[in-house]
């Protein structure tokens, strides 16, 4: 895997204060008031999500300036990097992915690594709306 640089986005990154804590954010009006007020609300989602992740390497500059001009690009076949902050899993989806993640773990301490390596990249909840049976915990 290749080295990540440093964000190059950096330089429209602003602080806000709220009581007594101080968030950082990355304002992206900076990048262009006229073409992020025609972005729909979707897009900006993920040119937020874009440049809050642009490492050069995941996430190039290029994937950024793609977005930002959707308008001209919207009819181009074109992948777009998404990086959520967080997934929320319905059972119906969020079981099965469990699954898959207890059978890697398995698969690995098999192989002799460490299963405790294979983690969802982004903070993942599982909503479960109905009883579940648990037949073997994690000792």
């Amino acid at each position: 895997m290749a080295a990540t640089a440093e964000n190059p986005f950096t330089s429209i990154t602003k602080e806000i204060q709220i009581g007594d804590n101080t968030y950082k954010y990355f304002d992206l009006s900076e990048l262009g008031k006229e073409k992020l007020a025609r972005l729909p609300y979707s897009v900006r989602v993920l040119l937020e999500s874009a440049v809050r992740n642009c490492d050069g390497f995941h996430v190039k500059q290029d994937d950024v300036s793609r977005i930002l001009d959707w308008e001209k690009n919207r009819s181009a076949q074109a992948e777009i990097p998404f990086r959520p902050a967080r997934v929320i899993l319905q059972d119906f989806t969020g079981v099965p992915t469990v699954v898959d993640f207890a059978a890697m773990r398995d698969a690995v301490k098999r192989l002799g690594g460490d299963p405790d390596k294979i983690n969802p990249i982004c903070p993942t909840d599982l909503v479960i709306d109905h009883s579940v049976q648990v037949d073997v915990s994690r000792r």
